[in-house]
């Protein structure tokens, strides 16, 4: 299958479209004390930024029963601080480019709708058919086979973009193609370890390898 032939597109959000990771680490060393996990010190970013985020919540001491409750609060922290968040350079232009092409648009994430409408507006909210949000953090390959379902797409025929390692296991579960791009959480060699479908390092190598061109 020719690679700018899938069915539909499909993105992850923070890290991958928006640049969050300052604000992430920031507003979880705020709720740190209230939910009683480790705060992220500088010296740790490096290696968390090799695991998963099973891994990660581990090393912070996150209780399992305390993750669905940090998650809410992280959803309803970015909603007051919505102001801070923006798309990464060229991706708007991406999104522009990509909407103009043959396959539709979605997006997958653990944000709240609200905040990610916020941060695309309404330009770029409109180039999106599908929102699936507020998705728990081990609920992504449910919500891309029910993606794969509703476009009654084969295997493969869906790309998942993300800048996680669950991004790419969640990709690989639900019968998706994987493309991992380089600016987000995770750092590349770990992303490169999980064998992505497509490495991406720039918003233009995702237009690129659709056979689209950035303006």
């Amino acid at each position: 299958m020719s690679p700018h032939r899938f069915g539909l597109i499909a993105f992850d959000f923070d890290g991958t479209l928006a640049d969050s990771y300052a604000w992430l680490v920031a507003a979880l060393n705020q709720l740190a004390p209230q939910y009683g996990f480790r705060s992220v010190s500088p010296a740790d970013e490096p290696e968390l930024r090799q695991l998963g985020a099973s891994a990660i919540l581990r090393r912070l001491e996150l209780r399992f029963w305390k993750r669905p409750l940090v998650l809410r609060a992280l959803r309803q922290r970015m909603a007051q601080d919505i102001a801070q968040i923006s798309l990464f350079p060229g991706v708007a232009e991406l999104l522009d480019v990509l909407a103009t092409g043959p396959a539709p648009l979605a997006i997958a994430s653990s944000n709240a709708r609200e905040n990610i409408a916020q941060v695309l507006g309404t330009a770029r909210l409109v180039h999106f058919e599908r929102l699936e949000c507020g998705i728990g953090l081990g609920g992504k390959a449910a919500r891309l086979r029910a993606l794969r379902r509703r476009y009654r797409l084969a295997p493969g025929e869906l790309l998942y973009i993300g800048d996680e390692i669950r991004d790419l296991q969640a990709a690989r579960a639900a019968g998706a193609a994987s493309g991992a791009v380089t600016w987000g959480y995770n750092h590349p060699d770990a992303l490169q370890a999980q064998r992505p479908d497509y490495l991406f390092h720039q918003p233009s190598d995702i237009a690129r390898q659709l056979g689209l061109e950035l303006r």
